[in-house]
């Protein structure tokens, strides 16, 4: 049967729109797995949820629009002098310029002495702009500029490409920005580093007077702290212009998440709230775990009978509760393997399955080496069983 031209090039257009429809399914549905997220109610201007390990992103809003962030920079600050410094107990001469910084303050006399550690406490729990800029002008070696490049640098380490940094404190300045998915990336960094955990979740600390410096006595203005469970930190900010912003943490069985409000006048209130969210929500699902022996299987010729095979990874994810049995594990492996083996070799896989899209694929190992059986002991074996 001949085909006119107008029914070729409707069929055409048939097959292409079919195609075009299969193929949007397959990318949605990848999409479900790797970057699932789900938008919620906020009134921040930007936000985000995401769970640390992974960089799995729960809950989303505005997360990649470039705004202020108020004293949240000092998050930032923070790792990059952690980073940059071999002692923080090295004593800093406070300079005058950082005296007569505007803002939030524990009130640094001009020579006064501090070790970077007291500062670093002085400047995340009360959001001293004055330790901030004492420490950008010593680690940046007496210029602001410096430092604030080796802040950009640090964004760039954590994966951010939308922030800008030109301050150790977060004062108002156009060329001062970030976004809420860049400022997570960062804290998931920073929080991997012991001292800057110790640090954020510290709700009072204690600056005893010396010949060097006055006590003072700093309380964390992170009120999560106190009332969220398993809080741990991490940084509260405010400007006119940035509005009330917060970035806080939390640990609760194993699973951690980050939660930043950017313009958000209920931040403490709104951050508890999406945090409790995510843990209602979703668990960490350890789905297999490493170096677990899979089974000892027959090995042809060789001196030992059998063989154990292993697999050496691990594989986690942060799932929907209730996705769990989305997931499914296959072993790929022969019931019998003709030695020579050597430890280590690979004798088959293991593949993990959502749904039916393959998410991941380890080796299965020998864990010893098995040499092929010496002939007279062959002759031996043959005799004995004869």
């Amino acid at each position: 049967m001949k085909l006119n031209n107008k029914r070729v090039f409707v069929l055409t257009f048939l097959l292409i729109l079919v195609a075009t429809i299969v193929a949007n399914n397959c990318i949605l549905q990848k999409s479900v797995i790797f970057a699932s997220t789900t938008n919620v109610s906020s009134s921040a201007k930007a936000m985000i949820v995401i769970e640390t390990s992974q960089g799995k992103v729960l809950y989303a809003k505005n997360e990649n629009e470039k705004l202020p962030m108020a004293s949240t920079t000092k998050i930032v600050t923070a790792l990059t002098v952690i980073e940059n410094v071999d002692d923080i107990d090295k004593l800093v001469t406070v300079p005058k310029k950082a005296t007569l910084v505007e803002g939030s303050s524990i009130y640094l006399r001009e020579n006064e002495q501090l070790t970077i550690k007291q500062l670093l406490y002085g400047l995340m729990l009360q959001s001293g702009n004055d330790a901030a800029l004492t420490l950008a002008l010593e680690v940046g070696k007496g210029s602001v500029e410096a430092f604030a490049d080796m802040m950009n640098e640090t964004a760039l380490k954590c994966g951010c490409k939308d922030s800008h940094f030109v301050t150790p404190h977060g004062l108002d300045d156009k060329e001062h920005f970030t976004t809420a998915g860049d400022l997570a990336k960062i804290t998931a960094v920073a929080l991997k580093n012991s001292v800057f955990r110790e640090i954020v979740s510290c709700q009072k600390y204690i600056i005893r007077a010396s010949e060097h410096n006055s006590a003072r006595t700093l309380i964390n203005k992170n009120k999560l702290l106190k009332s969220l469970d398993g809080c741990i930190g991490v940084k509260t900010g405010y400007t006119k212009k940035s509005g009330r912003c917060l970035v806080s943490a939390c640990n609760r069985g194993g699973m951690e998440v980050v939660c930043v409000v950017l313009n958000c006048g209920p931040m403490f209130e709104e951050s508890m709230e999406l945090i409790n969210k995510a843990y209602e929500e979703y668990r960490q699902y350890d789905i297999i775990s490493k170096y677990k022996v899979v089974d000892n299987i027959t090995v042809d010729n060789g001196e030992n009978a059998t063989t154990r095979i292993f697999h050496k990874n691990g594989f986690s994810v942060v799932c929907k509760k209730g996705d769990e049995d989305r997931y499914t594990v296959k072993y790929d492996y022969p019931s019998i393997c003709k030695a020579p083996i050597q430890k280590g070799q690979k004798i088959g896989e293991v593949k993990i399955y959502f749904d039916n899209d393959l998410i991941f694929v380890d080796d299965l190992c020998s864990i010893e080496d098995v040499k092929v059986i010496k002939p007279e002991t062959k002759i031996q074996d043959i005799l004995e069983k004869w």
